[in-house]
C-alpha cells in the first residue's frame, strides 16, 4: 500500500504501473492480483487507507464535538504530505479513468459523507439541528472547505476546524442552542 501512494504521488496515475508497485513491496505481480482486480482497485485501497481510517465519534458526543472529531480527522489524513496531491491525481484522471474516480467516490468519499450525515442527523433528533436543514449542502460546504482551505495556501489558522463546524452549525442550528 505504501508503495503505490508513493509510485501514486511521484509518477501520477497513468505512469504508475503494477510492475513497479510490486518491486516496491517486494512481491510479484500476481500476488498483488490475488487481491486486488486491477490498478484502479489497488490504487484505491492504498488511497483509502491512508485517508479514511478512522473510529467514529461516540453516539453520546454533542452534535459540534461529533462534527469537530470527523472533521480534524480528515484534516489530518487530508493535509498530510501528498494526500492532496493524490486527490490531484484523481481528478486529473477522471475522463481517462472513470473507475479511479468512482473508487474514491464509494470508499472515501461517500463514507465520510455517511458519517457527518450520521452525526447531523442525530443532532436534528436532539433537536440541535433544524428538520428543514439542507444536509447534503451542509456536508458538501464542511467537506468543502477543508479543500478550500488548502487550495488558498494560507497557513491553517488555530482552531480553523471548530471555525468552520461553529459556522455551519451557526446556520442550521436551532433557535434555542
Amino acid at each position: 500500500m505504501e508503495g503505490a501512494l508513493r509510485l501514486l504521488a511521484e509518477q501520477g496515475y497513468a505512469r504508475m504501473s503494477l510492475d513497479g508497485i510490486a518491486a516496491a513491496a517486494g512481491v510479484s505481480r500476481p500476488t498483488l492480483y490475488r487481491r486486488w482486480s486491477s490498478k484502479a482497485d489497488l490504487a484505491m485501497a492504498a488511497l483509502a487507507r491512508r485517508i479514511d481510517a478512522e473510529s467514529r465519534p461516540p453516539a453520546t458526543s454533542s452534535t459540534e464535538k461529533a462534527l469537530v472529531s470527523v472533521m480534524r480527522n480528515l484534516c489530518r489524513r487530508l493535509f498530510r504530505p501528498n494526500s492532496m496531491a493524490l486527490v490531484g491525481t484523481l481528478l486529473a484522471e477522471e475522463r481517462q479513468t472513470p473507475e479511479l474516480i468512482e473508487l474514491f467516490r464509494a470508499r472515501v468519499f461517500r463514507r465520510r459523507a455517511a458519517m457527518l450525515r450520521q452525526v447531523l442527523e442525530r443532532g436534528r433528533a436532539r433537536g440541535d439541528v433544524r428538520a428543514d436543514a439542507d444536509l447534503g449542502a451542509v456536508i458538501h460546504m464542511m467537506i468543502g472547505s477543508i479543500y478550500a482551505q488548502y487550495l488558498s495556501g494560507e497557513p491553517r489558522p488555530k482552531r480553523w476546524v471548530e471555525r468552520v463546524v461553529a459556522a455551519t452549525l451557526g446556520g442550521i442550528a436551532t433557535r434555542g442552542r
